[in-house]
């Protein structure tokens, strides 16, 4: 519900430039919004709960320090505040439940299930690749990273440097897929457009004829 195959959009911003993106986000209705939403919300959620267990893990260890006594609040967003703020959590009523949790697990055990749990719950939801044509100048690829974490990877190819643009077809499984190419001069690779969705064969012949 919240994915779909791999869909493409395309868009012209100008005469001479066209914007091919392939996605598996399906067509954004309300409830979809209000749903995808609430997802963010309960990673979130479910982050910091991991977060405020493995600080309440180390504030049981010996490297934890004693609580420093303030006068004053410290500053908002400073480093003091927040550390401030974690301790204060610790004693309430969830927070003595998650130090509880913490004090019974082994490290480890804790350790590499609550860092496997945080990178699940930085993964995106969907994937994204274009292929933006740009007419005299050359072609540019993109594809959306695995995670929230890190950015997208973009490469531009000018016009001179490509030789061709090809459909390959090629066994994945027990199936034949086919994909786009670029030969790129200089290069003993080729380029493949859209190499983590892999779209269906009609999607790279669309893209392939706009790109002739």
């Amino acid at each position: 519900m919240l994915t779909t195959t791999p869909r493409l959009w395309t868009r012209r911003p100008s005469p001479t430039t066209v914007e091919y993106t392939v996605s598996t986000s399906p067509t954004l209705t309300l409830p979809l919004r209000l749903l995808i939403l609430l997802t963010y919300i309960l990673r979130l959620v479910v982050a910091l709960t991991i977060l405020q267990l493995l600080y309440s893990r180390y504030l049981l260890s010996s490297y934890a320090g004693d609580e420093e006594q303030y006068a004053i609040v410290p500053d908002l967003l400073s480093l003091e505040y927040i550390t401030h703020q974690l301790r204060a959590l610790t004693l309430t009523r969830f927070g003595l439940l998650l130090t509880l949790l913490a004090s019974r697990t082994p490290l480890i055990i804790l350790l590499p299930t609550s860092l496997s749990l945080l990178y699940l719950l930085s993964l995106r939801l969907h994937t994204t690749e274009s292929l933006l044509v740009l007419r005299g100048l050359g072609i540019q690829t993109s594809s959306s990273s695995n995670t929230y974490l890190s950015s997208s990877t973009t490469r531009f190819i000018p016009t001179e440097k490509i030789q061709d643009i090809l459909v390959n077809e090629a066994f994945r499984g027990f199936a034949v897929r086919y994909y786009l190419v670029v030969v790129v001069e200089g290069e003993e690779e080729v380029v493949v457009v859209f190499p983590r969705l892999l779209p269906r064969r009609d999607i790279v012949e669309r893209v392939w004829r706009g790109c002739r």
